[in-house]
């Protein structure tokens, strides 16, 4: 009896399942290889190649179903099913893969496509496949791009763009420039990836539009408008050496009248790590916190009405592992200890008038109380920025003008600054793109500043663009930068070890003279693979530039404007593949030559690679709700600072790699869990080397003797004739570890 039973139970569940089919096509074209996905039940199939699929043994209830493929818009539909069978076909649109909205090239939005200015966009889907506690650390993925340590005991860094040394790369936030010199990795910290809507790079001169330090490129970050934003998240992960990281944030509204985001961004790491064995800690501890929020008002006829703020304070310290804050600014245990405090203030408004004017501003107050062994370097650092913009279109016409005014504000410690450097640049700017037809484009532009130091500077450009078809683009820009150098906020060498600092002349303001040619397209296979290939071909001319000398006195850091000219010119490819099978692989390629000639004299420039590499592979089993992401760089060798003939370190860094790999799972509403494994082959830049610091068991240069010039004499107790010297490093020290973390988004 209980058999019959259980087999008329049997039949009447099989009575009311029923199974769904259907199709998925493109633009009336069958599309292969669509993943179509029930989610309540976590049942789907992959669509033949005649873009047919079928699944079977369905419950009779009511249901979501999804069409999901590579390159194309996901679509979604709710469903019921009953006792009969289902046909349901999906009809898919391609994704923007080349066409976001970007306004970094011309401080216009535009597409991607339609910009003649070539600009790169990465989105917090990209950030996210190699999380990390800030976007300086972050930029390791992006070709072309390379977060610079410059320091193996407090590791503060810059960011090179093809080769160029970061004081030429200027960092904003939403289009305001919020950074400068002192403070170049702390603009890049303390923002939560959840806040973040794009960031945009631009490669070459941009000081026509951004003025001073935008001479090798421009990083801007474009944060979310509260709108777009969860109403709640977080996101936190810990990893195998102690790190914590933990984003925080919501957002609210204040009446009627306006949307307020806020972001709360929290980091630390306080476990002493030496693996190398120099008694020297190999990652700096720090204790950060960041805390910004944004207010966007609603005004009448849609007008812009934004203010954004953030307070950052950092405690970083490193140096020998015995060090505490009782030996701060001694001379008995060495240590290199920052307090940095800084707040920053921007916003946009639309004039209430019938023309299309924004006044933009932004303010940055700085504080740095920071010694490096027993030299303090106190210095404050405040910037005020006001910009006015008109944008007119007159027929084929698409214009621009705008009028701008700096203030800088420095003063810090040191014999180089006897009183505050106090200055107001002025500038005005106006551009011009010309629609010829569709297909031709040409924007031409100028800027010009005058800053009293200096007197008048002018910096036009231009820039072509040819579109022969709906997915190709051609661009070639031309034009010229210059930058103001200060340089104790600029070069932190000048500041740590026992080199001494020499400036032989009045430093002048660099100038560079920049063509770029760039293509950029996207091919369809009959196999359902989507390739986007972003190619360019760069080369910069500088004048007057800047460099340390290293080599002419191991003792000695010189610092002149260089008596002949510097060259930065190469090429690169990015590829952009979506495969049939779900798979996304984002390569790229830079070859590079930076170099400088002086007196007939060519060599390359100190800590430059020739050559990078990175890749971003990607792929998401949707059954299981698991994303695997594969990510990655590779360098060329560099030239490194040595200190002299007897320097037993290598005069060249060795082709190196650090690569990482992660594990998500989005199966449970709102969350995320994510793991995985940093720093995969545990390189570390003492591989090959016999030390990295010089002289880490004196870094106070008590047992070094120095002849009457003042350079070091080789001893029984200093056979290679060294000092002090932490400024010998091109990568991470940090090796292999373990991450895990939970993100939390409530939409």
């Amino acid at each position: 009896m209980r058999t019959l039973i259980f087999l008329i139970t049997i039949i009447s569940i099989s009575s009311n399942a029923q199974h769904i089919s259907g199709r998925v096509f493109s633009e009336d074209n069958p599309l292969p290889y669509v993943n179509v996905f029930i989610k309540e039940i976590s049942k789907g199939a992959i669509t033949n190649e005649e873009g047919f699929f079928n699944i079977a043994h369905i419950e009779t209830g009511t249901y979501t179903i999804s069409a999901s493929f590579t390159g194309y818009k996901t679509q979604t539909k709710r469903i019921k099913v009953n006792e009969e069978a289902l046909n349901i076909n999906f009809y898919l649109d391609e994704s923007d893969m080349l066409d976001e909205v970007v306004v970094t090239g011309t401080l216009k939005a535009v597409s991607r496509l339609e910009s003649p200015v070539p600009v790169e966009v990465y989105t917090p889907t990209f950030l996210k496949k190699n999380p990390t506690p800030n976007i300086f650390e972050a930029l390791q993925n992006v070709n072309g791009v390379r977060p610079q340590i410059n320091c193996n005991v407090c590791n503060t860094g810059d960011i090179h763009i093809n080769g160029l040394e970061g004081p030429y790369t200027l960092v904003l936030i939403d289009g305001m420039p919020i950074v400068s010199g002192l403070s170049t990795v702390y603009g890049l910290s303390g923002i939560p990836n959840s806040l973040i809507e794009q960031i945009e790079i631009v490669k070459g001169p941009a000081s026509s539009l951004y003025g001073s330090e935008a001479v090798g490129g421009l990083i801007n970050i474009i944060t979310k408008l509260p709108e777009n934003a969860p109403i709640v998240f977080a996101d936190s992960y810990i990893s195998g050496w102690g790190e914590v990281n933990t984003d925080l944030g919501f957002k609210t509204k204040l009446g009627h009248k306006a949307d307020i985001l806020t972001g709360i961004n929290y980091f630390n790491y306080s476990n002493p790590t030496d693996n190398n064995n120099d008694n020297f800690t190999d990652l700096t501890l720090q204790d950060r916190i960041s805390v910004f929020q944004k207010w966007n008002f609603n005004r009448n006829n849609n007008r812009l009405f934004s203010v954004a703020g953030r307070f950052f304070y950092e405690d970083r310290w490193g140096g020998e592992m015995q060090w505490n804050s009782n030996y701060r600014g001694g001379d008995e245990i060495y240590g290199e200890s920052i307090y940095t405090k800084r707040f920053e203030l921007l916003g946009k408004y639309q004039l209430p008038i019938n023309e299309n004017v924004l006044f933009q501003f932004s303010y940055t107050d700085h504080n740095q109380n920071s010694v490096y062994g027993n030299t303090p370097y106190l210095a404050t650092q405040r910037i005020g920025f006001g910009q006015f913009t008109w944008d007119k279109s007159i027929t084929n016409h698409d214009l621009l003008f705008g009028a701008a005014t700096r203030y800088n504000f420095y003063n810090d410690n040191t014999p180089a600054t006897p009183i505050p450097d106090e200055i107001v640049i002025p500038s005005f700017f106006a551009q011009d793109e010309i629609a010829f037809s569709e297909n031709h484009n040409i924007l031409l532009g100028a800027r010009y500043d005058y800053d009293k130091r200096h007197g008048n500077i002018f910096t036009p450009r231009m820039a072509y663009k040819f579109k022969p078809s709906k997915h190709d683009i051609l661009r070639l820009n031309a034009g010229t930068g210059f930058r103001v150098v200060n340089l104790f906020t600029e070069e932190h060498a000048a500041l740590t070890g026992a080199r001494d600092v020499v400036i032989t002349e009045a430093l002048k303001p660099e100038r560079s003279y920049n063509i770029n040619l760039n293509y950029l397209t996207k091919l369809y296979t009959k196999s359902g693979i989507i390739v986007s290939l972003d190619a360019s071909a760069w080369y910069t001319h500088f004048t007057n530039i800047i460099l340390p000398d290293y080599d002419t006195n191991p003792n000695q850091i010189i610092y002149d404007n260089l008596d002949g000219k510097a060259i930065s010119k190469g090429v690169s490819l990015n590829i952009d593949t979506m495969f049939s099978n779900g798979i996304k692989l984002l390569t790229g390629v830079t070859f590079q030559d930076v170099s400088k000639t002086e007196n007939g004299i060519t060599e390359q420039q100190m800590l430059t690679e020739s050559f990078t590499g990175t890749w971003a592979a990607t792929y998401k089993n949707y059954k299981y709700n698991l994303t695997f992401d594969y990510t990655g760089n590779i360098y060329g060798p560099m030239r490194l600072p040595l200190l002299g003939d007897l320097d037993p370190r290598l005069p060249e860094s060795p082709v190196w790699s650090i690569q990482n790999i992660q594990f998500t799972f989005d199966g449970l509403n709102n969350f995320e869990i994510y793991g995985g494994i940093k720093n995969l082959l545990n390189w570390t830049p003492n591989k090959g080397n016999p030390f990295i610091i010089a002289r880490a068991q004196d870094p106070f240069d008590e047992d070094v003797i120095f002849d009457n010039n003042g350079n070091a004499i080789s001893t029984p107790n200093n056979p290679y004739a060294l000092t002090f010297d932490p400024s010998y490093i091109y990568g991470p020290n940090q090796g292999r570890r373990l991450f895990f973390g939970l993100r939390y988004s409530l939409k």
